[in-house]
């Protein structure tokens, strides 16, 4: 509860590439052997899932748990977070893309052969309807507004104050 003056921080490793590097020996000096992991959200599409301890739990400067819990229940939640994440892709990863990829061959197949076909007949009909509704209401609704306004035209409305 404070007794422990020096601040501690905790990282839970568990990457493959960590784990072997650490077994290298250490006085043999190789070359960059171990090429970049690929980024594999270049587009930030799941910035919003970047979610760490911190964000999730925040204790007060008023108030504090013992530094020893505070660190296990970091690295708890760390690795919790990491074994629940493996085993939830391992067990959906690969039919959840078949699914996604079912659902994108579809979406992309009614797109190209159903919406755009519309969409360019809709566009080219659109001049003929066009000239056709200019015509309609040139002839009808025009001359009936005009006389409207014209019959209309001659009301004058007095406000008086009493």
């Amino acid at each position: 509860m404070g007794f422990e003056r020096e601040k501690s921080e905790t990282r839970v490793i568990m990457g493959e590439d960590e784990f072997n590097r650490s077994i290298d020996p250490i006085l043999v000096k190789k070359g960059n052997v171990y090429t970049p992991a690929p980024d594999r959200d270049p587009h930030d599409i799941n910035e919003h899932l970047k979610v760490g301890f911190e964000d999730v739990i925040g204790e007060p400067s008023t108030t504090h748990s013992f530094d020893r819990v505070w660190i296990g229940s970091h690295a708890v939640f760390e690795l919790v977070k990491f074994v629940f994440y493996r085993l939830l892709t391992t067990l959906l990863a690969i039919p959840l893309s078949f699914v996604a990829g079912i659902l994108f061959a579809v979406l992309s197949c009614i797109h190209i052969w159903v919406v755009m076909p519309a969409v360019q007949s809709c566009m080219m009909a659109l001049p003929s309807v066009q000239t056709i509704w200019r015509s309609l209401t040139d002839t009808f609704i025009a001359p009936l507004f005009l006389s409207m306004g014209r019959c209309l035209s001659a009301i004058s409305v007095k406000t008086t104050h009493t």
